[in-house]
Order: structure tokens, then sequence, then C-alpha cells
């Protein structure tokens, strides 16, 4: 059996995936892999193209009728969020009525934007890595940048505003999530448990043999710098990527009540897992 699966280029993905992905674990499926940036997965997903694909929970929130939630493979932890950046420090009342460039509608950056405060509502969408290059320009306010940029904005001359992993996690006590990964409920119980233990088994096999992925990571790496790579694989890749638990489960339970209760996401009686 033949499954199409989607996950970003970032570290942390080809980090979890290498070892499913280059048949060096046992699995009773083979993968078609399709590399692409988060909010595109986002919107091929509303489009219920993929199998299997990493999605924003964001995104998940308006896809709860078509996929449901594995338990491995995601991005969930602590002092991992977006931050908000700008040229120069300011409150974030300020930026209220001001252009602030997101990297997608529908990654979890935006969702958690839009839950801090009133909401921002003047947005420019912007691919991840180019929004840093947007603000320091000038062609937008601030940006909400994710992924390795949270290492990297420094040296564009840029401040940090706002970590919304911080106000997260102040604000509700869970950990922050960030993004998961989707099977099609189509798929069935039998096979949807297969294909979560295959993701688990190829992440302990990527922590056991961690130098057989690191060609495969920086040939898809945005972030060339061995040292960057490194730090992004350590924040994003947890515990939490083997099994997200009862703490994780709390968490988005908790991010979609109050995306739910703003009118963020639909409404869905749908379970998060099959």
């Amino acid at each position: 059996m033949r499954l199409s699966l989607g996950y970003s280029p970032c570290p942390n993905d080809t980090f979890i995936f290498h070892a499913l992905s280059h048949g060096l674990i046992e699995a009773p499926f083979r993968l078609q892999v399709r590399h692409e940036d988060v909010e595109t997965l986002n919107q091929l997903a509303r489009l219920a193209v993929l199998d299997l694909t990493k999605v924003s929970y964001h995104a998940y929130g308006h896809l709860r009728d078509n996929y449901c939630l594995l338990h491995s493979g995601g991005a969930l932890g602590r002092g991992c969020g977006p931050l908000v950046v700008a040229r120069q420090a300011q409150g974030m009342a300020c930026l209220s009525d001001q252009l602030i460039a997101i990297p997608g509608e529908l990654t979890t950056a935006n969702l958690l934007l839009q839950l801090h405060g009133q909401g921002y509502q003047r947005l420019k969408v912007l691919s991840f890595e180019e929004i840093m290059p947007a603000v320091a320009r000038g062609d937008v306010a601030a940006g909400v940048i994710i992924h390795e940029s949270r290492f990297t904005y420094p040296a564009y001359g840029l401040v940090k505003l706002l970590d919304l992993g911080e106000w997260w996690e102040a604000e509700t006590g869970h950990p922050i999530p960030l993004g998961g990964i989707l099977a099609r409920r189509s798929l069935g119980e039998e096979l949807i448990g297969q294909i979560d233990g295959a993701i688990a088994r190829s992440l302990e096999y990527a922590w056991q043999h961690p130098q057989q992925a690191a060609a495969y990571i920086a040939d898809h790496a945005q972030e060339v710098d061995a040292a960057v790579v490194r730090q992004h694989i350590e924040l994003y890749v947890n515990n939490f990527s083997r099994d997200l638990g009862a703490e994780g489960i709390a968490a988005i339970e908790d991010l979609f009540r109050r995306a739910e209760a703003r009118g963020l996401i639909p409404q869905s009686t749908k379970s998060l897992f099959i």
C-alpha cells in the first residue's frame, strides 16, 4: 500500500521522518513524500489532497471532519513559540492598526496572534523566510516569525516585541501546540494505529542514529548553519513528538476551546483521534 505524506523541509520534520521515508524501519505501507512549507500543507489539507500530512493546529481546527490527529510526529513544547519582531521596541497595542506579516492564514502563529488581546486585522501573508527581510526593509511594521527564525532575527537588526509562546504558557499553563500529523479518517483505525507506531519508531531511530539523517536534513533546510539546525531540532523535537500524552492533549483541547469561543475555528463534535 502506498500513502501520500506531506511534511515541511524544516529540520524537525526531516529529522523525525528520515528513517520512515527512507525505508530504514519496517512499516506495512510505502510513502510518497511531498515537501512543502507549512502553510502550503495547511491549504492542501483543506483540499484533502494527502493521506497523511503535517499541519498547523490552527488548520486542524478547520479539518476535523475529514482528518484525525496522530499521537506521534508533531511539534508541541515549551519555550518554542512564535515571536513578534520589529525594527524597534514598542508595545503590542501600537500594532493594532499597523501591517503585520504572518507566515500563513492557517498557521498556529496567526491563531496565537489573534488570541492575544483583541486580535490584529491588518495582516500580510508571506513565506516564513521572507518575513524578517520584509520587517527589516520597513515593508511591514512587524512580523510573526517561526522555525529557525527565532535564532537568527537579531542578525536582521530586529528586536522581539512578544514571545507568543511565553504568553500562551503564562495564560494557560499549557505547553504550546504548534503542529501535528493528521491522517484521513477513512484510512481506518487499524492502519492509522500502524502509521502512528511507525512514526514513533522513526523518531526513536533518529535519536539513536542522529548522523544518518544529517545530509537529508541539510539538503532541505533553509538555514545552512549546522549549529542553528541542531538548535532547531533540539527545541522542536521532544517527548511530545514521540507521544502527545495527557498534557499535550489538554493543551490542544484548550487551544481549540479558546479559538472556537472567539469564532476563529468552526465548532466540531469530532474527536481529535480516530
